[in-house]
């Protein structure tokens, strides 16, 4: 259904009709029920705190054993994040924090697969993108040195790339 056809079909629907249609979709839906409840009562530093407990969790488990280590479960939140509209500072704070989580965790692991390697350089460029678009590369410029000076102090393989993307972003 094209938006045309949408509004031309809501335009036909009367109040109370699409009264029922709004709350319907907010029972069934998911997705809906988040976005109602984060546009009248946005809790985003409850929403980045949960996050940031989630992404701690799949380094350092506290229910199981071993940790799984998945950049989709970050991924997840922030491109959910992202739709809803949150404060691009908290948003960027949550970036910034996964990758910091992931440097700790290879701090201490014995030996990481290059796949890990590749998948951070690309949460990293996503961040360099995101702060420069939001023009807080000044508010996190210590962060994100400190993710290269973490990189290269742990000789990860692809340090020089790291350094190479903040400086594609350097004003």
């Amino acid at each position: 259904m094209s938006k045309r056809a949408l509004k031309k079909y809501i335009d036909a629907l009367d109040e109370k009709a699409l009264k029922e249609q709004i709350i319907d979709l907010y029972e069934r839906i998911p997705q809906v029920k988040t976005f109602y409840d984060f546009v009248f009562n946005p809790k985003e530093e409850a929403l980045i705190e949960e996050a940031k407990i989630k992404i701690s969790n799949e380094y350092f488990p506290t229910k199981r054993k071993r940790a799984r280590k998945r950049r989709s479960v970050a991924q997840k939140y922030i491109k959910q994040y992202k739709l809803l509209g949150v404060d691009p500072k908290l948003l960027g704070d949550l970036m910034l924090f996964n990758i910091e989580v992931a440097q700790t965790y290879s701090d201490t692991a014995t030996k990481m697969p290059d796949a890990f390697f590749k998948s951070m350089l690309v949460s990293f460029k996503e961040v360099m993108q995101y702060v420069s678009y939001y023009q807080l590369k000044e508010e996190f410029s210590s962060r994100i040195e400190g993710v290269i000076d973490q990189s290269e102090s742990q000789n990860w393989p692809n340090t020089d790339l790291f350094e190479e993307v903040a400086n594609d972003f350097v004003d």
